[in-house]
């Protein structure tokens, strides 16, 4: 009952002060808000499972070599069957291999990503098809007709929902697949789950891995991926215990293949792990930051009520010498500040919504599982649970300071007419502390936000090593029996290069395998001719990239030594290859590399030489963050490849080209589908996709933790000149000038500014070092950060004092004196 009537009560307290209503709600709002937001994005990715049977077992291996620095390699068919067969750990294991594929028939060509699986996979993830059946394990050998399944949105999108699919036959590459089943809509293999080779967007379908007899014994393609259920009770160190062993054993059975100096074993991941990925860091730094926020609002209602309390302390004395106990003054309170802190966190649920719908657009590209993210049970109850942790601790301050009123000398006072505490008196105290931790958080966000501000633009300053302004980029794949002569291809594509230049505002064109910073490429062994390895050593690990038509010009990627691919390097003629200016000086420091000779493999490798002609800068292959190895480049008219990501330089805006590019192509081939039509500045964007999604959040955080902070000090130090009004006119009529008053609040309010700093500076010093692996060009402790936010804080904390110091600096004594 008490409750009740604390609760009527409370309304209408509200009610009577709706001017800090509103304020206390909207700070509320922001700071519940915010922390609703992004604790949903936490939920979708940390907290729930992956959607797939006993996913807290689902692994993925990778095939590494520290030696040669692989970290995150694919694996051959005989490795598959060595895991399969000889490592103890697993209940079941499950290969793939991704790529691209020509999808003709019933309507426009085009291209699209499909993954080839044994029959084990999809029981293993607990996958059941909508309709039909999945791939049978009869499928795993050769012989069988090629079938498919296909996924939910292909089923819907290209074919229209039909239920009549299953038993129909679709073309992909110039093959006919008997559609055997659909998976359904629940279902999805995201690329952080399964990456697949060659294609940069989810499969839409799957197709059947047939492995013959002689696949156990091939170790040459390493371009497969593996997953694994372990069995119960197995855990992750015990698995990769026993695979360290086999790997042990398998460097013993093939030192050619698997020599000591590349160190391969085989890592096992958590298949959670994969997907989260390094997102884990990025977002627990961001719930850390939007509890800061949460922090600095709660300091600030917390100000606002010990202000208004002091207009209570008469109805708080009155109660009390009425009999209310102190217990029931603070339930009161606490029932008000708790009410105020439930209402502001709805506020907040509805601010979390739309935070949500412009945190996928934010993160479309850097987040995993961006479709999982929404408002469900949990998140209610966190966000009920921080509304009302945060009433409990912005009300409770207040709450024990008016309980502790003496009731006698309140009611004498206010008799009297007493304007309250003077304005350096301790009064004063808690609402100086607050604002001090208002100041000290503010000035931790405000360094990590800038740092990873100093951390983008230094990467901005990165020079790829091409110019990708103006070059709009495509891809192409010559598939399937039309092109099963790669002479038929290469001429196809010769063609193609002279149409694009002709086209008008097209300067150059050309093609690549694996586009800088398209998450696409491709490594292998390489012997040097002339070299004598290193001990251990059998091969030096390269990038290998296939160019075709002006691609150097194209992308502007300039020729340092030597010359560029010609008409005479043909598949008939020596083999050539072009070379990166890191390649030139790795293997042959303070030597001419051009007629050096180098071919693909170990040093057992019969592979044809091929000789160096040209040496062109080093280009950023994988990140603008990270370096790539040595690379090399072949002609395609040597070595044909019938997929490439096609380039064309424009003196104008690229994007005007795409409709010419396209039309030019189903000239040539109208079964031909164009995909991925991109500007190449939008690659380089990407690479910067999740740092920028970071501190672009870290930045808002940091912002409005600014203004609440100066909020803050500007409503303290107002409030100390209100309620110091007489001190003041005592000051001013005993002869206390105007610069004097205005020095004397000015200095109160930066010594509070001032303390906040020095306490944000030392919480800085140790916070900021979380930030490591999300900076670049830039130490967590850079100094210039440090000192210019510390600067831009003292400043606006400056500006937040002058007004209610101008305004006591205004005083009239003999007004305030008479009014006292």
């Amino acid at each position: 009952m008490s409750t009740l009537q604390d609760l009527r009560q409370a309304i209408r307290a509200f009610g009577n002060s709706p001017g800090f209503t509103i304020t206390a709600l909207l700070s509320l709002a922001i700071g519940i808000g915010a922390n609703t937001a992004i604790f949903s994005v936490a939920n979708a990715l940390l907290l729930e499972p992956l959607p797939y049977a006993d996913a807290d077992r689902l692994v993925i291996l990778w095939n590494r070599s520290p030696g040669l620095n692989i970290t995150q390699d694919w694996f051959s068919t005989a490795q598959y069957f060595d895991i399969k067969t000889r490592h103890s750990g697993f209940e079941r294991a499950a290969i793939a291999i991704g790529g691209n594929y020509n999808l003709t028939g019933g309507g426009e060509p085009e291209r699209v990503a499909a993954i080839r699986i044994s029959s084990s996979l999809l029981p293993m993830l607990g996958a059941l098809p909508s309709f039909g059946r999945l791939l049978s394990p009869e499928e795993d050998s050769p012989g069988r007709a090629p079938s498919a399944l296909l996924m939910y949105g292909m089923w819907a999108r290209r074919f229209g929902s039909d239920p009549q699919i299953v038993g129909r036959s679709i073309t992909l590459s110039g093959q006919d697949y008997q559609v055997v089943g659909v998976l359904p809509q629940s279902f999805s293999l995201p690329l952080e789950v399964l990456p697949t080779l060659g294609s940069a967007e989810p499969p839409e379908i799957l197709l059947p891995l047939p492995l013959a007899a002689a696949a156990a014994g091939n170790r040459d393609h390493e371009d497969y991926n593996i997953l694994g259920k372990l069995k119960r009770g197995v855990s992750i160190r015990q698995a990769q215990a026993e695979m360290d062993a086999l790997t042990a054993r398998l460097r013993q059975e093939h030192p050619d293949l698997y020599p000591p100096n590349g160190g391969l074993t085989f890592g096992i991941v958590p298949l959670f792990e994969q997907v989260v990925g390094d997102v884990r860091k990025t977002l627990l730094i961001l719930l850390g930051a939007v509890g800061f926020v949460l922090l600095i609002a709660c300091a600030n209602i917390a100000n606002l009520l010990l202000s208004r309390a002091v207009g209570r302390q008469r109805e708080i004395a009155v109660r009390t010498a009425l009999g209310a106990s102190r217990a029931r003054i603070i339930q009161q309170l606490l029932t008000e500040s708790t009410l105020l802190a439930i209402s502001g966190g709805a506020l907040g649920v509805l601010l979390s919504m739309w935070s949500i719908r412009w945190i996928r657009g934010l993160g479309s590209i850097s987040v995993p599982r961006l479709a999982d993210i929404g408002i469900d049970g949990r998140v209610l109850l966190f966000t009920l649970g921080i509304s009302v942790l945060s009433g409990i601790l912005f009300g409770l301050a207040p709450a024990l300071r008016v309980s502790r009123l003496d009731v006698h000398t309140t009611l004498k006072d206010a008799s009297r007419g007493s304007a309250g505490s003077a304005v350096w008196g301790r009064g004063s105290n808690v609402r100086r502390m607050l604002v001090v931790s208002e100041l000290a958080l503010s000035l931790v966000l405000l360094i990590g936000a800038g740092l990873l501000i100093r951390s983008i633009g230094y990467l901005r300053d990165v020079q790829p090593g091409f110019n990708a302004r103006n070059v709009l980029t495509l891809g192409i794949a010559m598939n399937g029996r039309k092109y099963g002569d790669a002479a038929v291809a290469l001429r196809t594509y010769r063609e193609l290069w002279e149409r694009l230049e002709h086209l008008p505002g097209a300067s150059a064109a050309g093609g690549i395998q694996a586009l800088p910073l398209g998450q696409l490429w491709a490594w292998g062994p390489i012997t040097v001719e002339g070299r004598v390895p290193r001990a251990g050593e059998n091969f030096i690990n390269a990038d290998e990239r296939v160019v075709g038509g002006r691609y150097f010009q194209a992308m502007e990627i300039p020729l340092l030594r030597g010359r560029l691919f010609n008409e005479q390097d043909v598949a008939t003629n020596p083999r050539v290859v072009i070379i990166d200016e890191y390649m030139a000086r790795e293997l042959w420091p303070n030597q001419d590399p051009l007629g050096k000779r180098i071919r693909f493999g170990g040093l057992t490798s019969n592979a044809p030489w091929g000789t160096v002609v040209g040496v062109v800068g080093r280009v950023k292959q994988y990140n603008l963050d990270s370096d790539s190895r040595i690379a090399l480049y072949m002609p395609q008219t040597q070595v044909p490849v019938r997929t490439m990501t096609v380039v064309i330089r424009s003196g104008t805006e690229p994007g005007n080209l795409s409709a010419s590019v396209k039309k030019q192509i189903h000239e040539l081939d109208p079964d031909l589908p164009v995909y991925g039509v991109r500007i190449m500045q939008q690659f380089v964007d990407d690479s910067l996709a999740r740092r920028r999604f970071a501190t672009t959040l870290l930045g808002i955080f940091a912002a409005v933790a600014l203004i609440l902070a100066a909020i803050g000090i500007y409503g303290v130090m107002s409030y100390m000149v209100s309620q110091g009004t007489r001190e003041i006119g005592i000051r001013v009529a005993l002869g206390a000038t105007q610069r004097g008053i205005l020095s004397l609040v000015v200095r109160q309010g930066m010594s509070l500014a001032g303390a906040g700093v020095a306490i944000g500076l030392v919480a800085a010093f140790g916070l900021t070092r979380l930030l490591g692996s999300l900076l670049f060009g830039v130490k967590p402790t850079d100094p210039l950060t440090f000192v210019g936010i510390s600067l831009l804080l003292m400043l606006i904390a400056l500006v937040a004092t002058c007004v209610p110091a101008r305004r006591a600096a205004r005083v009239d004594p003999m007004i305030s004196l008479r009014c006292e």
